[in-house]
């Protein structure tokens, strides 16, 4: 839960950090999503260090005056360093600053200057990354230095807001003060000394200042260790002082490490001959898909349960995709913990969650996609969910209430489901009596017709033949969009696309193909507004016309068979409808296998990593959504790419001679090595194309996917690699990968 980091003044510095070395450090606090949209998220409780003031009542605390530079390396870069468990930075105060945490606390170390006579440290209770702090109490205890409090702030995404609480201890570092020698609040910049308390104060910036003995030999290094807690400050103590009774900064990140490092290293890879950067992106990308969804169990104020508690799904809409089919191949027991919160939240509010940071609801961006996220466990681990304190039974009621029953507003869960079970899919027309807003009526749908197609692998699993078959044909609503006479304008060649309907079934309310790409004449960008009435969230019809993952084979048949639909596959590409920052369009450079040629998809996924992935400051393609990029990268340098709720990885080539995946459940690895791996050519072209795939020694019946059952055992998958990319998914009729219409996805 807890995320110690380092915040700046930037404008840009939404999840609090910002390495250009211009804007300056304003403070270190607890709590921070990683890489999400939105407003600025957490941020909260900062802690910051004065080497000196002109007297205690003189110190600059608002945040805009205490900022400072931090120092910076050779390179132009700013002095901060990190790593997993760890930050440090330097400021240009001389005093160097290194965190480290918990689950629920962090330890702050401030080493001082040798001139810093009276080291001061100050705590800001209602800063968050919004200045939104607002009903803070706080209590300054003058006699040991401990500081409680806590304030209400404002959510990042969504109308509500939290109640957040902390307690912050002092300790010397290798010698002893007895508590401060100066306390005293402020707001602002007017500080009250011997002031111990707030209350009611409505201000963005409020918190206390302590000033501390320095150490009469030697370093002057202060610990601050704090707790934070959703329930009550006493429960904040509580936190840091069961996490961190010993405030020894080494071991506790030693732990944080230790687990880091088992984490991180149930995936391998073979480094011969690959490029150093590679390997670091890698692991860096595979880091940061562990950051969020957070553990926040035993800190939920909304309700009281036995049940694991995570929060920061933020959003399910960004993760479904690759996140959660990423935590299948090497993570499932905290899969599964995912899994039971979930479900433990359709208990007590009704529905699964889509959207939600510190513990509120969040605005919903397109379906309910927490349906492909239980609907990829239970198909995967079905057999243990007894051994995981899975509820079968409400997983799939859970589900069930996703799909057919609406919420009081479907902007902050569930789905438009009146219109999407009546019309099998969401209509253009507004209805002033519903509580949601009627847009991206076209994207919806397709998410729906997704999620339903995970209730019927869910359903088939369990042997409910009826439901399996209901939803099934449910999934087929996608295609209830199809509006055969739309072209794409300049490219007549290209015809068919998805395009809003009414509820008579007519197609009168036409959207341009290029709406919400570069293309776009109008440049609209078609992102969470309710005034957006064109149908689309976040991405174009081009893109959307792509999106049925469980039947991408009548897709090729209603855009006249494969010629045409690898034409119109190298359009969005050649013509930048591709948006390598953007998940609706994260299964494009794969499509190509169901058209049987494979090696298309291989040179345009590798080089989406080439043009869009790199180590630098800027190397991801936009944010990093919650790790919905962090793990498309983890799959494109796999050379996998998974169809969510179902059995099957789309296969390409690895980007290292070898890659196996431990999954500590099973106690079982995968190895997929590339036999005649000659490195990674930058424009995907080279010895790179899949010739043939052999399993234990025996020959594979396809070429251009891999069923879960080989990461159920010690198994070994060999690739033989080709420089001819004309090659196909290989002989027999399971050759390509699965669609519904040819009879796929049969998971009995």
């Amino acid at each position: 839960m807890v995320k110690a980091g380092l915040d700046t003044n930037s404008p840009g510095n939404q999840a609090g950090y910002d390495a250009d070395p211009q804007y300056y450090a304003i403070g270190f606090s607890q709590l921070h999503d990683s890489g999400t949209g939105g407003s600025a998220s957490l941020s909260n409780f900062k802690i910051w260090p004065f080497t000196s003031c002109p007297s205690f009542t003189e110190c600059p605390t608002s945040p805009s005056s205490r900022a400072v530079p931090r120092k910076i390396l050779s390179d132009g870069s700013p002095d901060d360093a990190a790593s997993p468990g760890y930050f440090a930075s330097n400021l240009s105060t001389n005093i160097q600053v290194e965190l480290t945490t918990t689950r629920r606390t962090a330890l702050h170390r401030y080493t001082f200057p040798t001139n810093s006579s009276e080291p001061r440290l100050l705590v800001d209770l209602t800063d968050d990354g919004l200045q939104s702090g607002y009903d803070v109490t706080l209590l300054i205890n003058p006699a040991s230095g401990r500081i409680t409090g806590d304030a209400w702030f404002e959510g990042s995404f969504g109308p509500g807001a939290y109640h957040l609480f902390t307690c912050v201890d002092f300790k010397g570092e290798d010698y002893d003060f007895n508590g401060p020698t100066q306390y005293g609040s402020w707001s602002f910049n007017t500080i009250t000394q011997n002031k111990t308390n707030l209350s009611g104060v409505y201000s963005g910036s409020s918190g206390a200042l302590l000033t501390f003995s320095p150490a009469t030999n030697g370093t002057t290094s202060i610990l601050v260790r704090v707790g934070v807690s959703f329930i009550s400050s006493a429960q904040a103590c509580s936190n840091a002082e069961t996490e961190i009774s010993d405030w020894d900064f080494e071991r506790v990140h030693s732990d944080a490490l230790a687990e880091w490092n088992e984490l991180l290293g149930r995936v391998q890879v073979d480094p011969t001959g690959v490029e150093e950067e590679k390997i670091q992106l890698f692991y860096s990308s595979l880091y940061r898909t562990h950051i969020v969804p957070a553990d926040y169990s035993g800190e939920n104020p909304r309700w009281q349960s036995a049940e694991p508690y995570y929060d920061s799904y933020y959003c399910n809409w960004d993760t479904f995709r690759t996140l959660y089919p990423l935590f299948s191949l090497h993570d499932p027991e905290r899969f599964a913990l995912i899994t039971r919160a979930m479900i433990d939240i359709w208990r007590f509010e009704g529905w699964l969650p889509e959207c939600r940071g510190a513990t509120i609801q969040q605005w919903v961006q397109g379906g309910s996609n927490a349906d492909p996220i239980l609907g990829e466990f239970f198909v995967k681990y079905h057999e243990h969910a007894s051994d995981l304190n899975i509820s079968i039974s409400d997983l799939y009621a859970s589900l069930l209430t996703d799909s057919q029953e609406e919420p009081g507003d479907w902007d902050l869960q569930g789905r438009q489901a009146n219109a999407w079970n009546n019309l099998d899919y969401v209509p253009d027309e507004f209805d002033s009596d519903f509580d949601g807003t009627n847009t991206r009526q076209v994207s919806r749908t397709l998410e729906y017709a997704f999620g339903d197609f995970a209730i019927s692998q869910v359903a088939r699993v369990l042997g409910n033949n009826t439901d399996a078959a209901k939803f099934a044909q449910r999934a087929n609503g996608s295609f209830n969009m199809w509006n055969p006479n739309v072209t794409l304008p300049g490219f007549p060649s290209v015809v068919g696309m998805m395009q809003q309907k009414s509820s008579t079934g007519a197609f009168d309310m036409y959207t341009d193909p290029r709406h919400c790409s570069v293309n776009d004449p109008t440049h609209s960008t078609c992102y969470l507004d309710s005034n957006n009435h064109d149908g689309f969230y976040e991405s174009s019809p081009m893109v959307y016309s792509q999106f049925v993952p469980h039947d991408t084979a009548q897709l090729i048949a209603l855009q006249g068979g494969n010629e045409s639909f690898i034409e119109r596959l190298n359009i969005i590409f050649n013509q930048s409808y591709f948006d390598p920052t953007d998940e609706p369009s994260q299964q494009i450079p794969f499509m190509y296998h169901y058209a049987n040629r494979p090696g298309l998809s291989t040179k345009q996924s590798r080089v989406v990593i080439s043009e869009s992935y790199n180590t630098s400051v800027s190397g991801l393609p936009g944010n990093d959504d919650s790790g919905a990029m962090g793990s498309y990268a983890v799959f494109l340098l796999a050379g996998l790419y998974p169809v969510p709720a179902t059995t099957q990885y789309l296969l390409s080539s690895p980007f290292f001679p070898s890659i196996s995946f431990s999954n500590p459940l099973f106690n079982t690895t995968t190895t997929i090595k590339a036999n005649n791996w000659a490195g990674n050519p930058a424009d995907g072209v080279g010895t790179v194309y899949v010739s043939n795939v052999v399993v234990n020694g025996e020959q594979y019946k396809s070429n251009c996917y891999l069923e879960w059952d080989l990461f159920k055992t010690d198994t070994v998958v060999e690739l033989t690699l080709s420089d001819e990319n004309s090659l196909g998914c290989g002989d027999g009729t399971e050759a390509l990968p699965p669609s519904l219409s040819t009879g796929g996805f049969d998971t009995e």
